[in-house]
């Protein structure tokens, strides 16, 4: 399998060679390992990759990170002549002081060009550059912005390239590094993604020979293995790969939804809840319309008829009516995961928006799946916060908007926001392009589908009663049975039945006649007015529920 440079890397090889940029800030997937395409391809980091794959014509290669301070990765007896080199007891470990250095060294051999003496091409790699020079808005850290100073003088002097210069900040988040230094327009920014289906292949390949025992059933079909695989980094392939191997386990086809989200979970350290549905929208009892509707969306993805899929969809009904397994249902009849977003904000600055991207990075990665945000009223910001908490809500806002009405998106990511209060969220959040669709949840009102609905629950939980002993419960059936009510009512019922107090119609009976409803019926009804209002489609409506509604 041949391997080739990936896409991030032959945007900084063009912008470099055209003279356009000297300077990157390479961000994103920069701590994975990385497959370096040489005759005989390997595994490195990405500062390997950039010496031996971007940089094999520069003389002299430095690098520096808090840890083990600058380092010479190529050309040290080069390096070694610099006359100021000389004067140094020990070279520095503060980023300050490095960056002062580095700085007066490049200084230097732009100096040897102009008295018509051969300079040494030059390149520095800075690592984890957002520890160095981090984003603390309103900060009086002078060190801080000496640093993005010298950085950005870096990248603004007479042209690095034509000097045979060449400068790399890496930086897990964008967003966390100095603001100075990313709004610099002589300073490029490109994200390094997660690896590509392709990418993932190669890694598979170049690490078969090694790792024999757990490729071996797959050997012949490693693109497909991959593609199982895409959303995880390198670095939990290898390990993947090298475990199996340790344990004489070889990689299985039934083995990769689980491993998958195990990789995905892991690398995303808690942001996201990665789900593989095991149900479909006959499930669902009752909406039959909304299923329909649905189901002929997805009858257009299958058929990759993209330009016609929705960007997003809008669940909104009262709390307990079942959104959030309408999501799981309908990613389940996709035959796709399900990403949830949670725990992404962050007290500290900056962090927030770096969850965020680093969530977005993983979500381009992977292939067709249903982003799902719940409490989204809650959870997607505003466009305008107050000061309390530091402008953090605005941004996400600002984040998540750009992201659900990106183009390429169509038909790959479908956005599912779910809420009981849509009012409550921000108006353009919810316009076309971005909630194409929004469909409104409703309790069972018509005495038939309430039963219907808690009939199932009971069943389900082996709360069985004849047919007769259900016509006779007719009559104390709430005004409004929410999913989440039925559910409630049946687990009661059970508790009752497996103390041994009740027979399961003495139990249905007087939890019906007895217990109270969980949610207020004014706030009940307040909630579906708010559904009603958003429903795109007036099919989405049952005439029962709009009569009550308008009559009131």
């Amino acid at each position: 399998m041949k391997t080739s440079i990936p896409a991030w890397a032959k945007e900084t090889i063009a912008r470099y060679e055209s003279g356009s940029a000297g300077c990157f800030v390479l961000h994103g997937n920069v701590s994975d390992r990385f497959l370096l395409p040489l005759k005989t391809p390997r595994l490195g980091s990405l500062s390997d990759f950039l010496s031996e794959v971007l940089l094999p014509r520069f003389e002299v290669v430095l690098s520096y990170d808090l840890g083990q301070g600058i380092r010479v990765e190529r050309g040290k007896e080069i390096f070694s002549e610099w006359p100021s080199l000389k004067k140094e007891v020990q070279l520095p470990t503060q980023p300050l002081r490095a960056s002062r250095f580095l700085g007066r060294y490049l200084t230097y051999t732009r100096n040897l060009e102009a008295v018509g003496v051969k300079a040494p091409r030059v390149a520095l790699i800075l690592k984890g550059a957002q520890l160095m020079c981090p984003s603390l808005p309103n900060a009086l850290n002078h060190d801080l912005h000496a640093m993005a100073s010298i950085w950005r003088t870096w990248a603004s002097s007479d042209n690095l390239a034509s000097h045979g210069q060449a400068v790399f900040l890496l930086s897990e988040n964008l967003n966390e590094l100095h603001s100075h230094v990313v709004n610099d327009p002589s300073v490029a920014d490109l994200e390094i993604p997660l690896p590509s289906v392709e990418e993932l292949a190669g890694v598979m390949e170049a690490l078969s020979d090694s790792c024999p025992e757990a490729v071996k059933d797959v050997r012949e079909r490693l693109p497909w293995a991959a593609a199982r695989l895409r959303g995880a980094t390198v670095s939990a392939v290898e390990d993947l790969l090298r475990r199996r191997h340790y344990d004489k386990q070889p990689l299985v086809e039934n083995d990769f939804s689980q491993l998958k989200k195990d990789l995905v979970e892991r690398d995303c350290a808690g942001l996201i809840e990665f789900v593989e549905p095991d149900r479909s929208l006959d499930d669902i009892i009752g909406l039959d319309g909304v299923k329909d509707w649905l189901r002929r969306d997805l009858d257009l993805w299958h058929r990759d008829e993209l330009s016609a899929m929705p960007m997003g969809y809008l669940f909104c009904g009262p709390v307990g009516t079942g959104k959030t397994y309408l999501a799981e249902c309908l990613a389940g009849e996709a035959g796709v995961p399900v990403v949830t977003l949670k725990n992404f904000r962050d007290r500290w600055v900056g962090s927030t928006e770096a969850n965020l991207e680093k969530i977005f990075s993983l979500l381009h990665a992977l292939d067709r799946c249903m982003v799902f945000i719940d409490e989204a009223d809650q959870a997607l910001g505003k466009r305008a916060s107050g000061s309390g908490d530091s402008g953090v809500s605005s941004r996400v806002y600002s984040m998540i908007a750009k992201e659900m009405s990106n183009p390429r998106n169509r038909g790959k990511l479908v956005w599912i926001l779910a809420s009981s209060r849509p009012d409550l969220i921000e108006v353009d959040l919810k316009r076309p392009g971005r909630i194409d669709v929004k469909i409104p949840i409703f309790p069972a009102c018509e005495e038939k589908e309430a039963l219907s609905l808690l009939k199932a629950l009971c069943v389900k939980r082996g709360v069985n009663l004849t047919e007769e002993e259900w016509k006779q419960l007719h009559e104390h059936l709430p005004e409004l049975v929410t999913a989440g009510g039925a559910e409630a009512l049946a687990v009661k019922a059970v508790r009752l039945v497996k103390t041994g107090t009740h027979s399961p119609f003495e139990a249905l009976h007087h939890i019906l006649t007895s217990s109270r409803p969980p949610i207020p019926f004014e706030t009940l009804r307040a909630q579906m007015r708010l559904a009603m209002n958003e429903a795109t489609e007036d099919e989405f409506i049952p005439d029962e529920i709009r009569d009550m509604l308008q009559s009131s």
